[in-house]
């Protein structure tokens, strides 16, 4: 039984790179103290959760008991439900009292993405410190987003009372202060809960992966510059082959015990515990026990067919030619934290530009290292990255050197003070994500997102600028050109959606493509990633793995309207030029194996 289990502290928080593992064991956990009849509520603070599809329940932004689970109740932050309360707490009590213009640019300048994170912000913050979840709970369970995110979400109690201390008059992208000055006990006593070793532990969850524990590492650093010490290491997924003449099942168990060897030195001064791969993906109460109580898998592997389907999607080559044609454009790779985004991106990216086409590979996630992957220069690449701190630096001073440099002393002073606002850094991202939508028009732009959740944040900012311009530009309307305009138009944009081969990732995908479609935008096709039916193996639990696989990708198929390609499991970690283009060609794992 894991230690947070056996010890449990108030609050827990479970985190980590997307894909680790961390709802499941966030949610087991949840389950097994609610089974040790402590009262239990399980919160989702991912933008796009999917606890429900794991506990087999509705979840909402309600608590709600679940019945399968006597003492157990769940919650999920819906951001957008949170930022429209928050909407109607700050223009309700003015809506009758000012002039209707001057209400709808209060509503205009609420409907971005910064509303969005501080409404959800708040409604966490109260979870640390209301008095009422304290009287009626004995643990509080945070699933959180992925990393980048979640340290986000860590950071604004202490960014959020530093800047109600130093601009208490002021204003914000969120209007008047004084609704926030009435959060500063609030948010004081949240940073007082995270900082707390006995009242909060922080379980970074991770794979048997270089990156996943790199991840780690970096998460870990920043907990304790936040004045998060309390942390733990579980260490999800770690395979051991059944099958050793299994070449494919050799390698991943080689390719696991390797990255454990040499994680970095931080790693192993945090008490760490390891669970073990199972067979068969985790969904319902049933299946979560099993897991946190290390029963075997309930199945007979042997029984199940051989791994290779003898009908799958193309290759992701297929899917670049009428890329290459036109020379110019923006594919935009996007998917859950985890199935393997900046992998896709590089490789697609490589594969351009060794056709002959000049292509600028860039990221907006602020944990992804795409230059990692290429492992090396590639003749006719570009590589950056979109960095958050570099942009709001950069962002500030064009704002002081253009707004500020008419103003007097003291009006540049409150102008400093509001840029220093935590909102500013979603502003400075923004305008960086739009010179690249817009340098995709003279050629190939790769851009490799975040995680769904904190780019369909991106995507509502671009959204809202969108509205913005066609709402007070005084050119005509068919020359106005936002970034939003050209993100929906097809013959600008190419969205690959990514996923797994597993329930839970393409569920999301789906979601994804439904938040996209209802902002007008089309994917141009999915991308089934680490697929062990496009793969080569006699191993018994992988076979069971890529059984489970069959009846997913004929799903992703109908959903994509056929427009998919699939990518094999591989043996060997896809990095640098050759191997990527292996990827994009669906070269089979083992045939280029060294075991």
């Amino acid at each position: 039984m894991l230690h947070v289990i056996e010890h449990p502290t108030r609050h827990l928080f479970f985190t980590g790179k997307g894909g680790v593992g961390k709802t499941s064991l966030a949610t087991a956990t949840a389950i097994a103290l609610a089974d040790r009849a402590c009262r239990v509520l399980l919160v989702s603070t991912d933008p796009a959760s999917n606890l429900g599809h794991v506990l087999e329940t509705t979840v909402t932004d309600s608590i709600r008991s679940v019945g399968a689970v006597p003492g157990l109740s769940t919650l999920n932050i819906d951001p957008e439900a949170a930022a429209q309360a928050y909407r109607d707490r700050v223009i309700g009590p003015v809506r009758d009292v000012l002039p209707e213009d001057a209400v709808n640019q209060m509503v205009e300048q609420l409907s971005g993405a910064c509303t969005t994170e501080i409404a959800a912000f708040d409604e966490f913050t109260k979870l640390l410190t209301d008095a009422s979840i304290a009287a009626e709970y004995d643990n509080v369970v945070f699933d959180t987003a992925p990393t980048g995110h979640t340290l986000r979400l860590l950071q604004l109690p202490a960014a959020w009372s530093s800047y109600i201390d130093t601009n208490p008059d002021g204003s914000s992208c969120l209007g008047p202060m004084s609704g926030l000055e009435a959060q500063r006990t609030q948010y004081a006593a949240a940073v007082s809960a995270l900082s707390d070793a006995g009242v909060t532990t922080l379980v970074l969850v991770t794979r048997p992966e270089p990156a996943a524990l790199a991840e780690a590492a970096r998460t870990s650093s920043e907990l304790s510059a936040l004045g998060i010490e309390s942390q733990r290491l579980i260490i999800n997924g770690v395979f051991h082959a059944g099958d050793r003449s299994d070449a494919l099942a050799v390698a991943l168990e080689r390719r696991g015990s390797a990255a454990l060897t040499h994680m970095p030195e931080l790693l192993t001064r945090i008490p760490h515990e390891v669970k073990a791969l199972r067979a068969t993906n985790l969904v319902g109460v049933g299946a979560l026990r099993d897991f946190i109580t290390d029963v075997p898998d309930r199945i007979a592997v042997a029984d199940h067919p051989a791994a290779v389907s003898p009908d799958l999607p193309e290759s992701v080559s297929t899917l670049l030619d009428d890329v290459q044609a036109a020379g110019h454009g923006l594919i935009m790779v996007m998917g859950k934290g985890g199935v393997g985004k900046t992998t896709i991106a590089a490789a697609v990216a490589v594969e351009l530009a060794l056709r002959g086409v000049p292509v600028h590979l860039s990221t907006t996630d602020p944990a992804a290292h795409v230059a990692d992957a290429l492992g090396g220069a590639v003749e006719g690449l570009t590589v950056s990255r979109i960095d958050p701190r570099a942009e709001t630096e950069r962002y500030v001073q064009r704002v002081l050197q253009t707004k500020g440099k008419d103003l007097d002393d003291a009006g540049r002073a409150l102008l400093e003070e509001d840029l220093r606002s935590p909102c500013t850094e979603e502003v400075a991202v923004f305008h960086a994500f739009s010179r690249v939508v817009n340098e995709a028009r003279r050629g190939v732009v790769v851009l490799d997102t975040a995680p769904t959740g904190h780019t369909l944040l991106l995507l509502d900012a671009t959204g809202a600028y969108h509205r913005e311009v066609l709402r007070t530009s005084s050119m005509p309307a068919e020359r106005v050109v936002t970034p939003m305009m050209r993100l929906q138009d097809p013959g600008h944009t190419r969205i690959l959606i990514v996923t797994l081969p597993e329930t839970t990732p393409v569920l999301e995908a789906e979601r994804l493509q439904s938040d996209l479609r209802r902002a007008g935008i089309e994917p141009f096709a999915w991308i089934i990633n680490q697929s062990l039916a496009a793969a080569e193996t006699t191993d018994p639990l992988l076979v069971a793995r890529a059984a489970s696989e069959h009846s997913l990708i004929e799903r992703v198929r109908q959903v994509s309207a056929g427009r998919c390609a699939i990518v094999p499991m591989v043996a060997e970690p896809p990095v640098g030029a050759a191997r990527l283009r292996e990827l994009v060609a669906g070269v089979n794992a083992t045939k280029h194996s060294h075991v």
